[in-house]
């Protein structure tokens, strides 16, 4: 997994390398990212030379008119799925922990994970992002990666990897921002800077809990083996 330079995002990475079994991903297939709504024209020549074909925005309609996608003449194709029932900003006025908000996701956004990892299965090179990286993108991109045979060590790993990757001028600007309009909330911090490993690795162990794996999980929402199977295949050298 490597961090890809693109001027105006942050958490941008190709997440290549990652063992799979005897294999590895593949580069320059899979990339994840925050908002694309600040890039720099070198931001956007960066996006059109990593030849992404697809972008997978998991964004609200809200997120999305706040800040629109600087991409809209690259010739790349958007797929909106957004995974949270109204607005984003619920979690934080609910003061949400992260293990509620995964749950809330993976109870409340089933179909839309599915079609994620569909959407990845179509088209490749393909970009998924959403405000942040972290959290959305985070359980999609963990989810697709164990669905393509990933070691669930290294998908963990990945996710955790974004919480030092979050410009801290970005962490403390937000920061400021909600806890004047959310002065009681505790759990403020988790939610907009941290991924620690063992928030995704109890995510894996609910879903082993419930669903047999994350795997299954998606099967049983509708994710067929045939395109499990074809997701390792193109994911997976």
């Amino acid at each position: 997994m490597s961090v890809v330079d693109v001027p105006g995002a942050f958490n941008f990475r190709d997440v290549g390398g990652l063992p799979a079994g005897e294999g590895r991903t593949r580069s320059g297939v899979l990339f994840r990212s925050g908002n694309l709504g600040h890039l720099t024209t070198a931001g956007r020549d960066r996006v059109a030379g990593l030849g992404i074909r697809r972008i997978v925005d998991l964004r609200d309609d809200e997120e999305r008119r706040f800040e629109p996608s600087q991409v809209d003449d690259l010739g790349i194709e958007t797929v909106h799925l957004p995974m949270f029932a109204g607005s984003a900003s619920s979690f934080f006025a609910d003061d949400l922990s992260l293990d509620d908000v995964y749950r809330a996701l993976v109870d409340g956004s089933a179909s839309r994970l599915v079609d994620a990892a569909r959407a990845v299965l179509e088209v490749q090179p393909v970009l998924v992002h959403c405000t942040v990286g972290k959290d959305r993108t985070g359980l999609s991109v963990a989810l697709i990666l164990a669905a393509a045979g990933v070691d669930e060590d290294a998908v963990i790993a990945d996710y955790a990897r974004t919480e030092e990757l979050l410009p801290t001028a970005r962490n403390e600007g937000v920061l400021r921002y909600l806890r004047q309009r959310h002065p009681r909330a505790r759990h403020l911090e988790d939610l907009v800077t941290r991924s620690p490993a063992q928030a995704m690795r109890a995510v894996f162990d609910d879903l082993r809990l419930r669903y047999g794996g994350p795997v299954e999980y998606l099967q049983a929402y509708g994710l067929t083996t045939a395109e499990t199977t074809e997701l390792g295949r193109v994911l997976v050298a």
